[in-house]
């Protein structure tokens, strides 16, 4: 891991959203520096996921202010778009085209020069080492495959800031193990990353500081070193556990979408 930087490069203040009577985010306080992995953690339906939505200018808060990259996320949403990059925990990749084409049309919505998009695009798919897999229909690969080319369409303008939504899971051991070096790889040339997982052994492994949230309020925020001394704990998993109980968090809904109603599943 790199030294640790000084200058907060997003932050919020008392940033707030409610829907309807509830309140998802409530009154949060978070700096993410320049330069580190900032690990995001909270059991399902904490609120992180609505956290990440704000500051990636996908929704809009209902109270307090936050900066990405010195701009504000509602007032200059338009700047903050062209500093970041996301990868979502769905991936969201065209099946019957080619690697090559999927980055290509995603590339042209940022507006990229086109000849020096398709070299951007090469370096990519050697990065994640797929270049022969370049004209392969996506549709066929394997999801740690899916995966890699759902990272590298999230760097494609070459964003300084780059959220990552649980970009491990559901991969196998040789996927995680790649996309963990892969982080830090970005990491070490300059990347500020936000990082949501459910593994608590990655967001150790990766992070140089941790902020947990739960029931919309962040409960805790430190090195991962820090965090485990101050509870006395051998392992994150222990002090996420000892923050936010061992209670499953378990929620349905009685929807059902009328696809499955139809049998059109």
């Amino acid at each position: 891991m790199r030294a640790n930087q000084l200058e907060a490069i997003i932050e919020t203040k008392n940033l707030t959203k409610r829907f309807g009577d509830f309140t998802a985010v409530d009154h949060i306080n978070l700096q993410t520096m320049d330069g580190e992995i900032f690990g995001f953690l909270g059991p399902n339906g904490a609120g992180k996921s609505t956290v990440i939505r704000m500051l990636t200018t996908l929704s809009e808060p209902s109270e307090g202010t936050a900066t990405v990259g010195g701009y504000d996320i509602v007032a200059q949403a338009d700047r903050v778009r062209k500093i970041i990059g996301l990868v979502a925990e769905k991936i969201i990749l065209y099946p019957r085209l080619s690697a090559v084409e999927n980055l290509m049309f995603f590339g042209e919505l940022y507006g990229l020069d086109r000849r020096q998009l398709r070299d951007r695009v090469e370096k990519l798919l050697t990065m994640v080492q797929l270049q022969k897999f370049r004209d392969t229909s996506v549709g066929g690969y394997s999801s740690g495959m899916r995966q890699r080319v759902n990272i590298i369409r999230g760097l494609l303008h070459d964003p300084e800031i780059l959220f990552m939504d649980e970009p491990t899971a559901m991969l196998d051991p040789q996927s995680i193990r790649f996309v963990r070096d892969l982080i830090k790889e970005l990491n070490q040339d300059g990347k500020t990353i936000v990082l949501t997982t459910h593994i608590m052994e990655e967001a150790d492994e990766l992070s140089h500081r941790i902020g947990i949230i739960d029931h919309g309020k962040i409960i805790a925020a430190d090195t991962p070193a820090g965090l485990k001394s101050k509870l006395g704990c051998q392992t994150l998993e222990e002090v996420f556990l000892q923050l936010t109980g061992k209670a499953l968090r378990d929620s349905a809904s009685n929807h059902v979408p009328m696809r499955r109603v139809m049998g059109r599943v």
